[in-house]
Parts: structure tokens; C-alpha cells; sequence
């Protein structure tokens, strides 16, 4: 791989790509291969690097660079759990699904830092937990109670009351914030380092780094054939993970896998005071922030300020209704924390499904091929387990158990309308 900057140079560059420029695939598309992987993200990089390990003849596909899409446009967090609370998730799926989404996530989170340590990834990775803050005293008590149901079922997590939080946090607490709940082993890290070197890592074990549009799949003997910018390539078996623009390849997933965009801005450094990442619901679509170590803020989030809280929209330019409602947030709840100043704005597209939940499974009508996406926002657990799961559908051309509760044909998943997003859970512990 070169560094290269990206081929739409128009798009804003995120703190990420600012600060460290994304490597651009460049090893020759071959006409035939054994497992093809569509996308350059968080799950077509690590589902590279396992399929690379376990000695799979792997060849990725990117049209663009690595981290181009959402893992590139995001907040920086590696924690654990999924786009709600922990009891919401119980209500909606039952116990043993919600539990088994759950442990996904945190082997995913556990799988993360074991090979960052691994292959000595330089990204900034620390784990000083995730911080959801309450604005009330009904939020609070939800948090209790998730947090009592993930304690019974041995996941961490303890609840602070507005001291407590205090205590965290190095600049005076406005009178909105009642509390918080603290995901102790949440991580936060460089999301465009990060990603360039799982990538890197794949590439080291054996895999191909290619540059080139894939625009269609199609079945071919007991194989598949990929239309793509570069010509026609054949694979044995192939892995979709393109997020929000799955239904590209995948027409089964439409209306199932939407775009949505989420929009961030970074402050300039300024004194460090934020020393977990932290999320809250100022608005209904809800908001998060890092403070990285270099003294940055990267904050996002504020969807509901957008036409439609931004469901569907797949232009990645911020617009400034939302920007300033971001601006808002960490003055109103920390109103003695001056001096911020906004040095670059930037969007990405998400992916979101019906009930909060990615997909992970055989794709409809195409033989041969397993889609990922739909993660909500909250991908970054996910990865890595996921990634290994769909290396051994893959290999062994049998979805393996574990996915079961990521399944298409679960009676959750449903199309999508816009307005269906608009009421977000929150970042870690969630409302109910």
C-alpha cells in the first residue's frame, strides 16, 4: 500500500485522515481467487487479516482507500455493547439474544486490543472507559437498571451519581448532568491509524490489497463473478462489507441496510479535562466525544437536527444546521470550559437497520456470498469478532452459530422509513 490521499479529494478530511494520511491498496487484482472481500472498512479489514492468518488465499477490494467510509469519519471508541441499553435489548430480543449480541461485542472489544498488542499497533489505543452521561433522574435509573442486568449476566459496568462523575471529569459539571453510567474496559483509539495497520497486518499474513469498484456479483458455476472497475474477476466464495452502501450489491438488503449520515467536528487542543470518551443525549439521536492525546475534542452526533435525522442521506458533507447544534453541546454542559475552537468539520455515512441490530449472514439469492453491515453507529466492538465469524463462513461455506442473532430473516428486521431512527438509543448503556 502507498500513502495516498484520497481520490475524492472535495470530501472535508476527518481528524483522523488530517492527522494521519489513509494508505491507498495497490497490489494487481487477479483474474481468479479463492475469497474475495468487498470494502476496506472495519469489516472488510479484519475479515482479511483473519482469513490472511488462517492462510486463505484472500484478496480485498477497495474502491478507494482504506478507512475511506465510516471507520475513518468516527468518533475514535472501541467499547462494548450495541446502539441501545442492555435492558431495551432484552425487551425488543429476549435474554439469550440480547446476551449473545453482547458477547460478540465484547470478544470483538477483547480481540481488538489482543492484536494491537499482537502486531504492535501504533494508534493511540488506550482504555480509560466510556462515560454515558444522564440528563435526568428517569435516565439514570434506566442506566441502573441496564446495568443491573448486565452485571447478572457478567458484563461490566457501574453507575455514578453526579459526584462520581465529577470526579472523572476535569472542568465543573453544568446542572443538567445528574449522573452517568462507566463502562470500565472502554477504549478509545486513532481510528485512521488503527485501521491502516489491521490492513497492513492482513496484507503482512498473506492478503492482496487491491484498488478497484466492484459494481456487480453474479453467480458463476460453483463460484462468483465480480464486475469490476479493473474487469471480471472469479472467487469461490465472497464477503460483502460495505456498510451503507450494501444494497449496491446486495439488492436483498435494501430498505433492511440504510445510509445514514453522521456528522462531526474537532476542536483544536485545548487543556485535557475528558480523559474517558463520553456520550449523552442532548438531543434524541444522542452525541459522544473524545478527548485525543494531543488535546483535540472530536464530538458528533446531533441527527435529529437534519431533515429526517439524516436517514438515507448519502452525501458525506456536514451541513450547518447540525454542526452548530454540536457546537452547543459541550457548552451547555460544561459552561466553564472556555476557548474552544472548531478546526475542521467532516461527515461520514453509517449504516442502520429496523431494530438496532447489524447483519451478518449469507446473502439473499447469492450463493457464495455473506454480507455484513448495519451497525448503527457502533461497529467498532463488532469488527474484529465478526470478522472471524464470517472467515469461517468462508472457509467452511456454513454460517456459523454465533451470527444466528444477526440473521436476515429475523422477525425484528424490517424495512426502514426515516422516521423510525429519528428516536436513537444512546451511546452505552441507553435509555429504555
Amino acid at each position: 500500500m502507498t500513502a495516498q490521499r484520497s481520490a475524492d479529494s472535495a470530501l472535508p478530511a476527518s481528524y483522523w485522515h488530517a492527522t494521519f494520511t489513509p494508505p491507498v491498496p495497490e497490489d494487481a487484482l487477479p483474474a481468479e481467487i479463492d475469497v474475495a472481500v468487498v470494502g476496506g472498512g472495519l469489516l472488510g479489514c479484519w475479515t482479511a487479516y483473519w482469513l490472511a492468518k488462517r492462510g486463505v488465499d484472500v484478496t480485498l477490494i477497495e474502491r478507494d482507500v482504506i478507512s475511506w467510509g465510516a471507520t475513518g469519519r468516527n468518533g475514535g471508541f472501541l467499547t462494548g455493547g450495541a446502539a441501545m441499553g442492555y435492558g431495551a435489548a432484552i425487551d425488543a430480543f429476549g435474554r439469550d439474544a440480547a446476551r449473545a449480541v453482547w458477547t460478540l461485542a465484547a470478544e470483538g472489544r477483547d480481540l481488538a486490543e489482543q492484536v494491537i498488542a499482537d502486531e504492535d499497533i501504533d494508534c493511540d489505543f488506550r482504555a480509560p472507559g466510556i462515560l454515558s452521561l444522564s440528563l435526568t433522574e428517569d435516565g439514570l435509573e434506566s442506566m441502573r437498571r441496564s446495568l443491573d442486568l448486565m452485571r447478572e449476566d457478567g458484563f461490566a459496568g457501574e453507575l455514578l451519581d453526579r459526584q462520581g462523575v465529577q470526579a472523572l471529569i476535569g472542568t465543573p459539571l453544568g446542572p443538567e448532568v445528574a449522573g452517568g453510567a462507566l463502562a470500565p474496559d472502554g477504549g478509545l483509539l486513532h481510528s485512521g491509524r488503527y485501521l491502516a495497520a489491521i490492513a497492513a497486518a492482513a496484507q503482512h499474513h498473506g492478503a492482496r490489497l487491491c484498488r478497484a469498484a466492484v459494481t456487480a456479483l453474479l453467480p458463476h458455476g460453483d463460484g462468483v463473478m465480480l464486475s469490476t472497475s479493473a474487469g471480471i474477476i472469479r472467487a469461490h466464495r465472497v464477503i460483502v462489507a460495505i456498510n451503507a452502501w450494501s444494497d449496491d450489491l446486495v439488492p436483498g438488503l435494501a430498505g433492511l441496510v440504510v445510509p445514514v449520515r453522521g456528522q462531526i467536528l474537532a476542536y483544536k487542543p485545548t487543556t485535557q479535562v475528558f480523559p474517558t470518551g463520553i456520550g449523552t443525549d442532548v438531543t434524541p439521536t444522542g452525541e459522544y466525544w473524545q478527548q485525543t492525546p494531543d488535546g483535540s475534542i472530536v464530538i458528533g452526533g446531533c441527527r435529529a437536527e437534519a431533515p429526517n435525522g439524516d436517514v438515507g442521506v448519502r452525501d458525506m458533507v456536514p451541513t450547518p444546521d447540525v454542526t452548530r447544534t454540536i457546537e452547543a453541546v459541550i457548552p451547555r454542559l460544561f459552561p466553564e470550559l472556555d476557548g474552544l475552537r472548531v478546526a475542521r468539520c467532516w461527515a461520514g455515512l453509517m449504516a442502520f437497520t429496523s431494530d438496532y441490530l447489524p447483519v451478518a449472514d449469507a446473502a439473499p439469492d447469492l450463493p457464495g456470498v455473506w454480507v455484513t453491515g448495519g451497525f448503527c453507529g457502533h461497529g467498532m466492538p463488532f469488527g474484529p469478532r465478526v470478522g472471524q465469524l464470517l472467515t469461517e463462513a468462508a472457509a467452511t461455506g456454513e454460517t456459523p452459530a454465533a451470527l444466528h442473532p444477526l440473521r436476515i430473516g429475523r422477525e425484528t428486521l424490517t424495512l426502514l422509513s426515516p422516521p423510525d431512527v429519528l428516536s436513537e438509543p444512546g451511546l452505552v448503556f441507553g435509555s429504555e
